[in-house]
């Protein structure tokens, strides 16, 4: 009797695994690539975010992962990010990766996705906070300290120098005007007479610019820390006939950009790579999916780029990356 009920048993056993494995078979089967979304500061106008979403989308299709890129038109819309990303939350995905529009102001929604648990990688721009499982980023600090140097080079004693911002509070803007004052701070003479926001819009950044240049007699160089800030600064100084007088060093790469580097106007530009960023956002959070360990912080370089080594193949590369249309 307790032979026969022992072997019951042992049947039952056998036909629950045998249930439980069919279910994982099927449920593995079933999931599908696991869904991705990407929340970007901004999706016009900048080449950087075109070309960080072709590193997503690259990514996306050699992991064989579903990833959506999502985003406010323009970067000061913190607001309209917030919204975008509380509505992805509901959407329940695998991950998260962001670029955050602000530094403080995206916590309580980085909260909300660990809340959730979402796993948040964080690319681009930082929060506030310890929320995320990695950051990928270029070493804004560093970048903005060879900024810094460039300009540094290029002054003439007791100099005045402006630096044309873009959105005020995100990460990325604080430490680039960290770097660049690190430096300038030790140049003996040197006065930053102020910083000025475009709130990431060229017409912005050529309207203060313009103005600052024509109440600022004195002034001597100007940083620009994104795209738009220095296209638009550079506009304004070749308008005005100040090109070689007033030096711009500048951040980021476009067709814009390529243009004032060969026209004199612009002197250096500090070349992000923002392909890698997004490539590296979406493996990270595949990685992180796997149960792999990934590294709290993962740094891609940045380049200085000026007249003299911009025709070299590896800089062309950076100057021209190719986006998908």
């Amino acid at each position: 009797m307790f032979k026969l009920r022992y072997i019951v048993l042992a049947f039952i056993a056998m036909i629950l695994v045998g249930f439980s494995l069919n279910a994982l078979w099927i449920k593995g089967f079933s999931a599908g690539p696991k869904k991705i979304i990407v929340v970007l500061k901004a999706t016009e106008e900048i080449e950087f975010w075109r070309v960080l979403t072709d590193g997503v989308q690259t990514a996306s299709k050699e992991f064989d992962v579903q990833a959506s890129v999502i985003g406010p038109p323009k970067e000061i819309e913190v607001d309209l990010q917030i919204s975008m990303i509380e509505q992805a939350i509901q959407e329940n995905p695998d991950a998260i990766v962001m670029a955050a529009g602000d530094y403080n102001r995206l916590v309580p929604t980085a909260q909300k996705i660990r809340k959730a648990g979402i796993p948040l990688i964080m690319i681009d721009s930082d929060i506030n906070g310890d929320y995320a499982e990695s950051l990928i980023s270029t070493d804004n600090i560093d970048a903005g300290e060879k900024a810094g140097r460039e300009m540094a080079e290029l002054l003439p004693p007791n100099a005045k120098v402006a630096i044309i911002s873009y959105v005020q509070g995100t990460s990325t803007q604080i430490e680039r005007e960290q770097g660049v004052r690190s430096i300038l701070s030790y140049r003996k003479g040197t006065e930053i007479v102020g910083t000025y926001y475009s709130e990431g819009m060229e017409e912005t950044a050529y309207n203060i610019t313009k103005e600052l240049l024509q109440k600022r007699l004195d002034l001597d160089g100007i940083v620009g820390l994104n795209e738009p800030s220095t296209v638009g600064a550079g506009r304004a100084i070749q308008e005005l006939g100040l090109m070689g007088k007033v030096k711009l060093v500048g951040f980021d790469s476009s067709i814009a950009e390529v243009k004032l580097l060969e026209a004199g106007v612009l002197q250096s530009t500090v070349v992000q790579k923002p392909f890698s960023i997004g490539y590296l956002g979406v493996k990270t959070a595949l990685s992180v999916l796997n149960g792999d360990k990934v590294p709290p912080e993962i740094y891609t370089d940045s380049v200085v780029i000026h007249k003299d080594n911009m025709y070299t193949e590896e800089n062309q590369k950076l100057l021209f990356p190719f986006v998908e249309e």
